[in-house]
């Protein structure tokens, strides 16, 4: 008797269904994902063993480069309210759209006194402009003045600690950090973190 020969169909798979999954989970990281902020000058931070992702909020950065320093906060309404206990300092006010703007840059690095003139320049120019960091000597310790009202608007705002670290150039010389550590120490800020790598990745190890 013969065989009888089923006829072979072809297979086919539905990938519609995978496609609006894998478009849905580009879009999330697409939208969750954190923008790397460009440093004020190249650094080249040191190795670490130890690695602890940075916060995105009540967190301030002392970047330290090329002799100069820079401050930076995270978080938009941190960083309007540091602005305006600076202006009362300084006895100089700032419009809605300067604080607006000022909101967006994520590290200063000018003096109290170029403020206004900064604020005004495009994103672009603003990464062009001469930035000689913010002063820190006896005459005009400004620094010491940004850490303070960044760390009583977090405590106004949020109720809690800011947390502070320090991103080093590896190379840098020893005394702009010593600098920088006795601006802390001053505040009695004894507990900070320095920015390290760690295979390739960013984190704060915890300094005390």
């Amino acid at each position: 008797m013969a065989r009888i020969k089923v006829p072979r169909k072809s297979t086919a798979i539905d990938m519609t269904a995978m496609c609006d999954v894998a478009f849905l989970l580009l879009t999330f990281f697409i939208m969750t994902a954190k923008v790397r902020t460009e440093d004020p000058v190249p650094i080249d931070v040191p190795k670490s063993s130890i690695q602890q992702p940075i916060p995105e909020s009540d967190f301030a950065t002392i970047s330290v480069g090329s002799q100069k320093a820079f401050f930076g906060l995270e978080g938009v309404d941190l960083r309007k309210q540091t602005l305006t206990q600076m202006g009362e300092i300084y006895k100089t006010t700032f419009t809605p759209d300067e604080l607006n703007r000022f909101s967006t840059i994520t590290s200063i690095g000018v003096p109290f006194g170029q403020l206004h003139q900064f604020i005004a320049l495009s994103a672009d120019d603003q990464k062009k402009y001469n930035k000689p960091g913010i002063p820190r000597d006896s005459v005009s310790n400004e620094l010491f003045n940004w850490i303070r009202e960044a760390r009583k608007a977090t405590v106004a705002l949020h109720n809690v600690q800011l947390r502070i670290a320090i991103k080093g150039d590896s190379k840098e010389e020893y005394p702009v950090i010593k600098d920088v550590i006795n601006i802390l120490q001053k505040q009695k800020v004894n507990k900070f973190s320095l920015i390290t790598n760690l295979g390739g990745g960013g984190g704060a190890a915890p300094k005390k």
